[in-house]
């Protein structure tokens, strides 16, 4: 992440409440590219991490890419969604400029968590969208908060971020906690035979720009 030291101040929410603090960090090749590995603590508990190319601290217009957390599609390698594609496209299009990063956030199934989703699954398995599983189960389409990203990004010294995104509401998250988002970088993946409705309910329902 370059020779800039690390501010040991912590990230801090506007009213001074402190979510998360810079742990550890070290250097990670990848297929993707030569990264360093970045862990976070959490007040939630939680321990979160990025990946980072290049010397990020100060500099503007950084792309990031924020990714939450896909047991299934990330580590099993579903095809019912596009997670695990847009976390790749995402560290290749890093892997290839000088600097960015990529964030991973715990917030499974859109912030309902791994069983939820599952049982969300199910309810699709029945006939039902995402959405509409998700309002089944009790939950609003997504719960996902952007408080603890924009902290993760303080603490990387990283002032303004383009975001590689196809969701508007995650520019408007960070936005909502003092993050600068100079613009956006699409990530155009294609669909598959099980994940078609999925994608066009995200597009007609949740609003993002495929």
């Amino acid at each position: 992440m370059g020779s800039a030291p690390h501010d040991p101040t912590p990230a801090r929410t506007p009213d001074g409440v402190r979510l998360i603090t810079l742990a550890a960090e070290a250097a990670l090749p990848t297929r993707f590219g030569d990264f360093r590995v970045v862990a976070f603590d959490s007040v939630d508990g939680k321990e979160y991490g990025a990946v980072v190319k290049g010397d990020v601290r100060g500099h503007t217009g950084v792309p990031v890419r924020l990714h939450s957390e896909c047991f299934t599609g990330d580590v099993m390698g579903s095809l019912k969604c596009d997670c695990r594609d847009q976390l790749e496209a995402a560290l290749r299009y890093i892997g290839r400029v000088e600097r960015g990063a990529v964030l991973y956030l715990r917030q499974e199934g859109r912030g309902i968590g791994l069983s939820n989703k599952i049982r969300a699954y199910a309810l699709q398995d029945a006939g039902l969208d995402t959405v509409q599983a998700n309002h089944a189960l009790g939950f609003e389409d997504d719960l996902r908060n952007y408080a603890l990203a924009a902290q993760m990004l303080q603490e990387l010294g990283i002032p303004s971020i383009r975001l590689l995104t196809n969701n508007p509401k995650k520019a408007e998250g960070l936005v909502e906690h003092g993050i600068v988002v100079e613009g956006r970088i699409a990530l155009a993946v294609a669909p598959n035979v099980h994940n078609a409705r999925y994608l066009a309910t995200k597009k007609a329902k949740s609003g993002h720009l495929l």
